[in-house]
């Protein structure tokens, strides 16, 4: 009976270290954004995919040339708003932003910037309105893909990728999808 007791007493102790070993492995990245942000980006995917979509057009004249430096002036996530951008890629597109529910559950993401035209299910060449419902096809945040949308605002315009360091420290953001012309300003 005792030995019983001890196993018992072995197991759970066992299993309360495994969960709070758990958890204090887990970090946070510094490029994590504030939670109580609007559009909350905590699930950002920081791939490091320079991948377009199917279909996105490079800019033939952009303002922000491939290779150039530009100051970034968004705070989609910490640390982006004043960070020295080097430009990796232009494109002229429709940018949305877009509310949605994840597919993977949990809270309803508004005002998500940004979701390009090329990362609309089935959008080809047509722009949507304000208000339409639309199905994603893109892997920005965890629970994206496949989600159903409203646009909330649309605007035809250049679309940067970027690379970045995080104001706040940390290491390099790569292939960051998408900063819009209005974002960026001249070094």
């Amino acid at each position: 009976m005792r030995k019983q007791i001890v196993m018992s007493g072995i197991v759970a102790l066992t299993i309360a270290f495994s969960a709070f070993s758990g958890c204090a492995n887990q970090s946070t990245s510094e490029n994590t954004p504030r939670a109580s942000q609007p559009g909350n980006h905590a699930n950002m995917d920081h791939s490091t995919s320079s991948e377009v979509p199917k279909g996105l057009k490079e800019a033939s004249n952009p303002t922000f040339k491939v290779g150039s430096q530009a100051i970034i002036h968004a705070d989609h996530m910490e640390g982006m708003n004043g960070a020295t951008a080097k430009i990796v890629g232009a494109y002229d597109t429709t940018v949305y932003t877009v509310s949605y529910t994840p597919t993977t559950g949990g809270p309803k993401v508004t005002n998500h910037k940004w979701v390009i035209q090329e990362d609309i299910k089935d959008a080809d060449d047509k722009s949507f309105e304000v208000g339409a419902e639309v199905v994603l096809n893109a892997e920005h945040m965890k629970g994206m893909m496949g989600a159903t949308a409203k646009i909330d605002s649309a605007e035809k315009t250049t679309v940067y990728m970027v690379d970045y360091t995080p104001t706040t420290g940390g290491e390099v953001v790569k292939s960051h999808k998408w900063i819009t012309e209005s974002e960026l300003s001249v070094k």
